[in-house]
């Protein structure tokens, strides 16, 4: 049974993969929209979903003051890292976007390091380390990085995601459920950028809201899977198969798009998932 369980929750974390590649292909053939406006309609579906979702289970708020500021950091975090990877999707190499996002786990350390006061040990901080050489690799940084910051903007992404993701532990850690952390995040998000949405909204055509619609079907079917994945089976056992993303990226944006990631890219990738796997075999071994 503990087995079958475990390829449930590594089935379900590989569909989730796909779902937020698809995602961000959707985003990306949304053409030429603010971040903000394709943004805000992903969060509208996936509010939707959180919602009908909410009614359903009758999950609600814990009741906890102390919750509100960690939810609003959460929210605010997860809307800065949701924008600043769309930006990406919308200027890098498909692949290239996605794998700056996933410097959220590497980021996630840190931030469990300074805000939950978790010890790093040595091992953990030379991973991190070798991960953040590894996208070095992506981002390319020169001089002309500044006036076309779109790898540094990914990277800021993935550390967003990576803040929201401490939070989203601690609020798990003081009793909220997630249907409410992700009802509360995406309601947040569609208020905060309402108002540029409506100074700065561009009209789109049918093809561009069936691109964003879909955009949100596929991010919630990603919420969804990674929950049920980690519903199945720890993240010890599971966690690196999220990095099956960038291979549906890396196919879909040369399939789609016609992208062909170059040298220093592919070994940034290598570098970024062998930092992975190791991670997971030093928390398994660890546990």
């Amino acid at each position: 049974m503990k087995t079958k369980k475990k390829y449930m929750g590594i089935l379900y974390i590989i569909i989730s993969a796909f779902c937020f590649a698809l995602m961000a292909m959707f985003v990306r053939l949304a053409g030429d929209l603010p971040s903000v406006q394709k943004s805000f309609f992903r969060n509208l579906v996936a509010l939707i979903f959180a919602f009908v979702l909410l009614k359903k289970d009758r999950i609600g708020f814990s009741g906890k003051k102390e919750n509100v500021k960690y939810l609003f950091i959460r929210s605010l975090a997860g809307t800065i890292g949701i924008l600043c990877n769309f930006y990406a999707v919308d200027h890098l190499v498909l692949s290239d976007a996605s794998m700056l996002n996933k410097m959220s786990p590497f980021f996630a350390i840190i931030f469990s390091a300074l805000i939950l006061k978790e010890k790093v040990k040595i091992p953990q901080a030379l991973i991190v380390i070798g991960a953040f050489l590894g996208s070095l690799l992506i981002i390319k940084p020169t001089p002309a990085i500044f006036s076309e910051p779109a790898s540094l903007i990914g990277l800021l992404g993935g550390l967003g995601a990576g803040v929201a993701y401490t939070y989203v532990r601690v609020l798990g850690q003081k009793g909220e459920k997630g249907p409410f952390i992700v009802f509360v995040f995406s309601s947040f998000s569609c208020i905060a950028t309402l108002p540029f949405l409506i100074v700065d909204y561009h009209p789109m055509s049918i093809m561009q809201i069936v691109c964003l619609l879909f955009a949100g079907l596929a991010a919630s079917g990603g919420q969804f899977s990674i929950t049920a994945a980690y519903f199945h089976a720890p993240a010890k056992e599971i966690s690196v198969y999220d990095y099956s993303q960038i291979i549906f990226s890396a196919l879909l944006g040369f399939i789609i798009f016609g992208q062909v990631p170059d040298i220093y890219s592919w070994i940034g990738y290598i570098i970024i998932c062998t930092m992975a796997v190791v991670m997971f075999l030093y928390n398994k071994n660890k546990e």
